[in-house]
């Protein structure tokens, strides 16, 4: 039995949860999202007690099991990013590296002979200070992929540290070539 699809999701006032043939929408203040649903899953919303229930029929299917615990986990995802949203914060490290807005598109100077644009997905604001990057909204997955995008761009390196990283993560530095005895 999953322990995470067994929990029902708690949903705020200021929520709204509609729950239609195989798909499940979640209005807030941060803005809408929709999912839709595994036929291994049954989705029901109880509107007095305001929870979101996730129930499977066949107990037995590992498979079923890990949809419902997973589809549990991606509505709470969904209702925490309509309530509060997601926030990832990078930082571009390198003497003359930096990121701008251009429109729609992210730009960063990275080193290369090119500046490296990046189109910014609907639904999400980004915020350029320097070297510091602000991804924020609604939808985790989206934020987190632009994230891991950005990144991909240029990783950061071990000996000089430079390259676009996430705020809290830690580069471990290497020491470097010996030269003499």
């Amino acid at each position: 039995m999953s322990r995470i699809g067994k929990k029902a999701v708690s949903v705020p006032g200021n929520v709204k949860v509609a729950v239609a043939d195989g798909s499940v929408k979640v209005d807030g203040p941060k803005g809408s999202l929709t999912i839709n649903v595994r036929p291994e899953v049954n989705v029901e919303w109880d509107e007095k007690a305001r929870e979101v229930r996730c129930a499977i029929d066949d107990a037995e299917n590992r498979a079923a099991r890990a949809y419902w615990g997973m589809t549990r986990a991606l509505i709470q995802n969904m209702v925490v990013g309509v309530t509060q949203g997601y926030e990832k914060t990078m930082e571009i490290v390198g003497v003359g590296w930096q990121a701008q807005l251009a429109g729609k598109q992210l730009k960063m100077q990275l080193g290369f002979a090119s500046p490296v644009m990046m189109d910014i997905p609907p639904g999400i604001t980004v915020s350029v200070e320097k070297q510091i990057v602000k991804i924020n909204g609604p939808d985790k997955q989206a934020v987190g992929q632009f994230a891991a995008a950005m990144r991909a761009k240029r990783k950061p390196e071990p000996y000089n540290g430079k390259g676009v990283k996430y705020a809290s993560e830690v580069i471990r530095r290497k020491q470097g070539k010996q030269f003499g005895s």
